[in-house]
């Protein structure tokens, strides 16, 4: 395993967001994905707890602040590219600002997978 700086990500050169996917640490469930920008992450970093880019809102967020459900960061990994990161979290709460668990509770339908 390597160690990377956020100097050496790879920020969306258009947008300056970067793709995160957060899990559970303790059973890897995935819970959603979100985009950072630099502060976002940087603030993530410096505070242990997970802060977003709202695309939507313009602005960042931390997780639970107004919910409660707050993300505590046990570790952020880096894939393969720099263009992706993965947070895994002690989640506080549901993920989901529906209430669900996690973000990914639906099932898509209409399309027969080839499962091998």
């Amino acid at each position: 395993m390597k160690d990377v700086r956020v100097s050496e990500l790879r920020f969306d050169s258009n947008t300056c967001l970067i793709p995160v996917v957060t899990q559970d640490w303790q059973t890897r469930d995935v819970l959603m994905l979100a985009y950072a920008n630099e502060e976002a992450l940087r603030k993530t970093i410096d505070t242990g707890y997970a802060h977003y880019w709202s695309r939507s809102r313009r602005s960042l967020w931390r997780k639970g602040e107004t919910s409660g459900n707050s993300q505590i960061i046990k570790t952020i990994l880096v894939d393969c590219d720099h263009d992706a990161v993965l947070y895994l979290v002690d989640q506080n709460g549901p993920a989901c600002h529906t209430g669900e668990k996690s973000c990914f509770h639906n099932l898509l339908l209409g399309e027969k997978l080839a499962l091998k």
